[in-house]
């Protein structure tokens, strides 16, 4: 009987898997070079070579660089969004678990990981590329305040959280997880702040979260 020819027996899915894998592949490269280099100073051959493909095959998937970064943001960050506008629409519990569920998801997937990196990227590159910082803005930081705001809103009307200014407790509330994304790339290396990332997360949580309740009640 002749030999069956191996590559005959090839399942052509394996290579269009492959083929669908790049454009991860592509974004995961793209945020190291941003991160090591600045976005200003990323060229997109450099971005083909971290990622084993050509040029030609990197814009098969991006037009532009810019196009590239907005794809970084659509993979990384707006999945977590959603996850959060999910657990907004399903919780069925207390004002603060929810909170306090939504900014540890946050942390997880977003402080913890490589993905940290972009809104540091956004504040140092947004006044060369304003398009991709208002892209920022309207996909992530809008829909981020909108989601802020539900659970403020809903602990308010419960009377589990005192009367508060929203937008202001928003701020509030963000910065300083961005104050410590900011720090893990600035000045940690340098040595400064020698508090561990569990330490500045339990303690952020224990002032915000007691600090929004109606006076009284306590954790």
């Amino acid at each position: 009987m002749r030999a069956m020819n191996p590559v005959a027996t090839t399942n052509p899915l394996s290579r269009q898997r492959r083929k669908e894998a790049r454009p991860a592949e592509l974004t995961a490269a793209a945020l190291e070079l941003f991160v090591e280099r600045g976005f200003a100073a990323t060229r997109l051959d450099d971005v083909a070579a971290r990622a084993g493909v050509s040029k030609g095959t990197l814009y098969l998937y991006f037009a532009s660089k810019e196009e590239l970064f907005k794809a970084v943001i659509q993979q990384g960050l707006l999945p977590v969004l959603a996850q959060g506008e999910e657990m907004m629409a399903q919780h069925r519990g207390d004002a603060s678990t929810l909170l306090r569920e939504l900014i540890l998801r946050w942390w997880a997937l977003v402080v913890n990981t490589p993905l940290s990196a972009i809104p540091k990227l956004i504040i140092s590159e947004s006044g060369n590329f304003p398009e991709v910082a208002r892209y920022f803005q309207e996909q992530v930081g809008s829909r981020k305040d909108q989601l802020l705001g539900n659970v403020l809103q809903k602990g308010m009307q419960s009377g589990e959280f005192r009367q508060l200014d929203i937008p202001a407790t928003i701020d509030l509330i963000s910065a300083p997880i961005l104050m410590r994304v900011l720090w893990r790339y600035s000045l940690k290396p340098c040595g400064s702040g020698q508090q561990d990332d569990e330490t500045y997360l339990n303690t952020y949580l224990d002032l915000l979260l007691n600090g929004l309740r109606t006076k009284g009640v306590r954790t």
